[in-house]
């Protein structure tokens, strides 16, 4: 699509079309706010700021606000969307918590890479995630202002400011956001720079930006309304005097109106005084809408205290709605309008959706709490890639019952709490701490995973270095001519550890053809006359052996063998071979060749 192919076939009624939902997604510190922040700021700098609508969790930029910011690139006779609806909190919280209907709230995505960064681990989840949602996206490739020698051209289209740059910062840029290209290849779309791209469809546009200086934002404006109205104008048409569907966004509290659900209404109308059915906790709530709320013009939801009522609302819009038992409402869930429906009918409409969460859970696990449905799907969903299992998954904070729950796990990794952007509630600390319940916390999936998985590497290496403290460990070691110190009872000899370790209290044998004799229990280990546990490959030192007599059972110069009992070789061999030094898996594989000359599945 060139920039001016924004052209799309006008068969669709405009009267019913709602605003597009834009959700922003991307890795920490890769620009997500600082866009979102860029948008609005851009539209009051054109002097439109009346015109932007500050909804509950959302900003609306209508078509003629986006039309200003990009200039020539955009006619508004094209277009008969009535703008974007930017979703304000940034990130895969938000994304994960838009559900509709089985799949993504968000009709289309703007995944921003930082073009010094390229691909980071959270820019990957966004990925995934995409893909699972199938949500059409673009690539905003921010901080172009960075590149050394940059000369910033505030506000302008991405290409006329690039081609006002040396040559040296065109290559570099370009060498940046192919890098970027490729790695989008590697994850399977097929990627170009916007202006280059013909097929929208099968390919990804990579939007060059600087949210610091504006540049490139004409641009990502007028693909965004280019790609809606060309690809998304049939899935804009709603009846906007239909019983309103929504999402809802956050449970919170409000002065005066106690607890109120932030939501957003994707399709049809909400008028006070509905019923309205929300996805509780335990599930379904029947509720009336006692109030519907505000914030004032340009203010940020997450900071505004005051709001103004309004009779009702139509998609696509953000909206606080205030109605009694709203305490259990869930974050994720879905909001549906009753009006002159059967209740058991949208109930169980509302039943249906909360079932197309997937989150699958086994006997045996860890215990998962996130803030969200669709941040629990999400972390579910990352788990289930890392091969880590969950006994139980719930929306809310982690509470002295969640402990209770992980206490009872089988196994010591999975004695263990992943909490995703929610708290943990005082008493669960102390419980956690009482039965040995491990409590991770974060509102970053990966991170979160890789502490866990940090972990079980501690957990696992521990139970190895107990497994091997309990376990006769290989050697093969020789008495050394004229150091025999004392003949019998015990004998005292000196020796030279060829490989592996001798420890005290270990049998001693040695090979007379495939069978082993046993000589004798070594004592003790003495180390230039000090008493030691244990000796290496390569060490001299004094041992004490009983049972046999020197120039009897054993001579000098004879080669001796720590015996190691079938089921210690099997554990060995199959599960601890890398965690014993080179020289040991020498001995251990000379000692099975031996047994198992005779016996070829000795120890197997």
């Amino acid at each position: 699509m060139s920039e001016s192919d924004a052209n799309a076939d006008d068969d669709a009624d405009p009267g019913g079309l709602r605003t597009p939902i834009v959700a922003v997604l991307g890795h920490v510190d890769h620009g997500k706010t600082s866009l979102l922040d860029t948008v609005r700021g851009s539209a009051v700098t054109a002097g439109e700021a009346g015109a932007i609508t500050q909804h509950i969790g959302s900003t609306a930029v209508p078509l003629d606000v986006i039309s200003t910011v990009a200039g020539d690139l955009i006619d508004p006779s094209d277009f008969d969307l009535p703008g974007l609806l930017f979703i304000d909190t940034p990130g895969h919280h938000s994304f994960s918590t838009l559900r509709s209907r089985g799949g993504a709230l968000a009709d289309i995505a703007i995944l921003v890479v930082d073009v010094n960064d390229g691909f980071q681990p959270q820019t990957m989840e966004a990925i995934d995630i995409l893909k699972r949602t199938q949500t059409p996206f673009i690539v905003a490739a921010n901080k172009i202002d960075t590149v050394p020698g940059w000369n910033p051209n505030e506000d302008e289209p991405v290409r006329m400011t690039k081609e006002k740059q040396s040559e040296r910062v065109q290559g570099d840029l370009d060498e940046q956001l192919y890098e970027i290209i490729g790695q989008l290849s590697d994850n399977g779309f097929s990627a170009d720079m916007y202006w280059r791209v013909q097929d929208f469809q099968n390919n990804i546009g990579v939007v060059p930006v600087s949210a610091e200086t504006g540049e490139g934002l004409p641009d990502l404006l007028t693909v965004l309304m280019g790609l809606s109205q060309r690809y998304l104008k049939a899935e804009m048409s709603v009846d906007v005097g239909g019983p309103g569907v929504g999402t809802v966004l956050e449970v919170t509290e409000a002065r005066g109106f106690g607890t109120t659900i932030d939501a957003v209404v994707y399709d049809g109308t909400i008028s006070e005084d509905d019923e309205i059915a929300v996805g509780g906790l335990d599930g379904p709530l029947v509720t009336e809408v006692r109030a519907l709320l505000k914030p004032q013009p340009l203010a940020e939801i997450r900071t505004e205290k005051q709001f103004e009522r309004v009779s009702s609302v139509a998609a696509a819009d953000g909206i606080k709605i205030a109605a009694p038992d709203l305490d259990d409402a869930m974050a994720g869930a879905p909001v549906r309008v009753v009006r002159d429906r059967d209740v058991a009918e949208v109930i169980a409409e509302v039943e249906a959706e909360l079932a197309g969460f997937e989150v699958s859970t086994e006997e045996e696990g860890i215990v998962i709490k996130a803030d969200t449905l669709g941040s629990l799907e999400a972390l579910s969903g990352t788990l289930e890639e890392h091969e880590i299992p969950v006994m139980r998954a719930e929306v809310g904070d982690v509470a002295p019952r969640d402990i209770r729950v992980a206490e009872t796990a089988n196994e010591p990794i999975h004695r263990a709490v992943l909490a995703f952007g929610v708290d943990v509630l005082d008493d669960a600390v102390r419980l956690a701490d009482q039965e040995d319940v491990s409590v991770f916390e974060n509102d970053v999936i990966y991170r979160l995973i890789e502490d866990y998985e940090e972990h079980v590497e501690a957990i696992e290496t521990a139970q190895q270095d107990q497994i091997l403290e309990n376990i006769t460990r290989p050697a093969r070691f020789q008495i050394l001519d004229d150091h025999t110190f004392r003949q019998s009872d015990p004998a005292v000899v000196g020796v030279e550890v060829l490989s592996g370790t001798i420890k005290r209290n270990s049998h001693v044998v040695t090979f007379d053809g495939a069978e082993p004799e046993r000589k004798g229990l070594l004592k003790s280990i003495q180390n230039e006359g000090e008493d030691v546990d244990e000796a290496r490959m390569g060490d001299r030192v004094a041992i004490s052996i009983d049972g046999p007599t020197v120039g009897r059972q054993i001579q000098e110069g004879d080669e001796l063998w720590t015996e190691i009992p079938e089921k210690h070789a099997k554990i060995l061999e199959q599960e601890l071979l890398e965690d014993i030094r080179g020289d040991e898996r020498e001995a251990l594989n000379q000692y099975l060749e031996k047994r198992r000359n005779r016996d070829p599945f000795w120890g197997k």
